[in-house]
């Protein structure tokens, strides 16, 4: 059975941070507001690259944009990562509760 991505807003968000330059670009903004050209700068990559996983990670709900005179800035959405946070923590209790849980041998 597929898992429906676009019902799963923390899967879609996974999917969007597994890019390391995308998780690149939510480090830089976890500290502050960027545009686009203090990304390109930063991250050493063209500028149509930049604004393509700009793109994605805005889709996903990680991201949001707000212009200031001639430029975009990006933030981070923190309420676009707690439920990646959440999928996690379930993870790591569903994890911690079950030690040793070894399936016995299928035959």
């Amino acid at each position: 059975m597929a898992i429906n991505l676009e019902a799963q807003p923390a899967l879609v968000a996974l999917r969007a941070l597994a890019e390391p330059l995308r998780w690149r670009i939510v480090e830089l903004l976890a500290g502050e507001e960027l545009c686009v050209c203090h990304l390109v700068e930063e991250l050493g990559v063209n500028q149509p690259l930049v604004s393509h996983h700009l793109r994605a990670l805005r889709e996903a709900g990680i991201v949001e944009s707000e212009r200031f005179r001639y430029w975009t800035y990006y933030r981070l959405r923190p309420e676009g990562l707690e439920a990646v946070v959440r999928l996690m923590g379930d993870l790591m209790t569903t994890t911690s509760a079950a030690p040793g849980g070894r399936r016995r041998p299928c035959c």
